[in-house]
Formats: structure tokens, C-alpha cells, sequence
């Protein structure tokens, strides 16, 4: 079975967030990951890691003004020193504090008007920055396609663009941050993906969801006990973030989790 890893930025929100580190822990999860730590002191964090034996496998970096709509600025040339200084003043540490081996750059919305081409060049200098600073902390950069209909003008959608960004960077610590949910909606084909992509060794995290409605995966288009069975057979030996909303409480949704450990253990 994969290892997972509970998503607290959607999951456990009837806590407050730095509560959902120990109800993940209680509920069996070994690891987590969220969208932004930034609020709170990257030590305090850590603290409630090493208090319920988790690990950080995940989280993004500064995003512009995520609460105004903002979906990151890593493709607007006009704010590539603040993409930069962010990364390095806040991404870096924190992912060094927490011991995060990895962090996702959001691409950004398109402005209204906006030829593609320029802003995916802006990307692709920004990425390959961001990758050799990373490089030295022992970071992997990851990239993101997202569905549009969840984020209107994002400008990474499939995966195969998010393969031609890594062919043109060509650094080995920038990999794709596979989202099955996005996936099935934008591309569906999802299993034929998986064979794909995840041999190529290029896929540095995954993510599931039931499709459409981003509830627990045992409702939905996708039958994700097959994924999983299918991602074992691939090899895959890194985490899978749970990054959906729960219909009815947390603990009471994992029921799909429980049922897929046949040794008896929680996951």
C-alpha cells in the first residue's frame, strides 16, 4: 500500500491547524503536508512534527497574495525578485527547519490579454533559479498541473506541458507534483498516465481526491484501490498527500484508508 500523507490544510480544519498535526498522528498518519506554513514560526511547527513522529514530505512556496486570489507569480517577470526573495527567505528555511525535502512552486493565472509564451519563458528562468538554490539544501523543486476549472487561468495543466518545463530546466531536483485529481479532470486516462510518467523517476509527489466534488477518493469517477494497487506495481515508494475535503468530519471519512491496510495497522 502507498504511504500517505494527510493533507492539513483540508483535512482536520474542525482543529485549529497546529491541533491537526496530533489528530493526523492519532488517526495513524506518518506524514503530512499543507499549502503555507508561513503563519506560524517554522519552530513551532517542527516542535509538533517531532511530537506525534511525523514527517513534513510537502508545502508550497509564498504564493503572492494567496487570500486575494493570487495562485502564485513564478511567470510575471515583473515580480521575479519578489518570487526570488521569497523563496529564499521563507521557502528555504522553512523546508530546512522542518526537514520538508521538497517544496511546490505555484505557476500563476495568466493575465487577461497575456501571450503564453513569454510567461512560461519567465517560468522556466525562475524554475531553473529556484532548482540550483534548492540543489544545495538537498531540495527538490516540484511543479504542479491544476485544473482550470478549480483555478480559472492557471497556466500549467497537463502533464505532459509540466515534462517539456523539466526537459527544458534539466535539473535533476525539479520533478512533478502528480495530481490525480487534476489529472483525471483535465486528461482522464489516469492509469495510463501513472504507467507513463512514473517510471521516468521525474514524479517527485502525488495527490488524490474523488472526482468531481474533491471528497474522500471512495466516491467518485476514479476507483482508486486499482491506482493504488497499480502504483505498488510501478515501484512508486514516496508519499501520496490526501488533498481533499472531507464530506463529514475527518477521522469519520477514513474509513477508504482503514480498509486498504489488510495487516491490521493504520497507515
Amino acid at each position: 500500500m502507498p504511504n500517505f500523507a494527510a493533507n492539513l490544510s483540508m483535512m482536520y480544519t474542525e482543529h485549529a491547524f497546529l491541533d491537526r498535526f496530533a489528530a493526523a498522528a492519532a488517526d495513524g498518519f506518518r506524514a503530512v503536508e499543507f499549502l503555507f506554513p508561513y503563519e506560524h514560526p517554522a519552530a513551532e511547527i517542527a516542535a509538533r512534527l517531532d511530537a506525534h513522529g511525523l514527517q513534513q514530505v510537502l508545502f508550497n512556496a509564498p504564493p503572492g497574495d494567496f487570500t486575494a486570489g493570487e495562485r502564485g507569480i513564478a511567470i510575471l517577470a515583473a515580480r521575479r525578485d519578489e518570487f526570488r526573495r521569497g523563496f529564499v527567505e521563507q521557502s528555504l528555511p522553512y523546508a530546512l527547519a522542518l526537514r520538508c525535502p521538497r517544496v511546490h512552486v505555484m505557476a500563476g493565472l495568466m493575465p487577461p490579454g497575456a501571450e503564453r509564451g513569454p510567461l512560461r519563458a519567465t517560468y522556466v528562468e525562475n524554475l531553473a533559479w529556484a532548482a540550483r538554490e534548492a540543489a544545495s539544501a538537498g531540495i527538490d523543486v516540484l511543479i504542479e498541473p491544476i485544473n482550470k476549472r478549480d483555478i480559472p487561468g492557471y497556466l500549467l495543466n497537463r502533464q505532459d506541458d509540466a515534462h517539456e518545463i523539466l526537459d527544458d530546466v534539466n535539473a535533476p531536483n525539479l520533478r512533478v507534483q502528480m495530481d490525480l485529481y487534476h489529472c483525471q479532470i483535465v486528461e482522464g486516462d489516469v492509469a495510463m498516465k501513472l504507467r507513463k510518467y512514473l517510471p521516468t523517476g521525474r514524479v517527485g509527489h502525488m495527490q488524490i481526491a474523488g472526482v468531481p466534488d474533491r471528497h474522500e477518493p471512495d466516491l467518485g469517477e476514479l476507483y482508486h484501490p486499482y491506482l493504488f494497487a497499480l502504483i505498488d506495481d510501478l515501484g512508486w515508494v514516496g508519499h501520496i498527500g490526501c488533498e481533499y475535503r472531507p464530506r463529514a468530519g475527518t477521522s469519520a471519512g477514513l474509513g477508504w484508508l482503514h480498509s486498504l491496510n489488510t495487516s491490521g495497522d493504520k497507515p
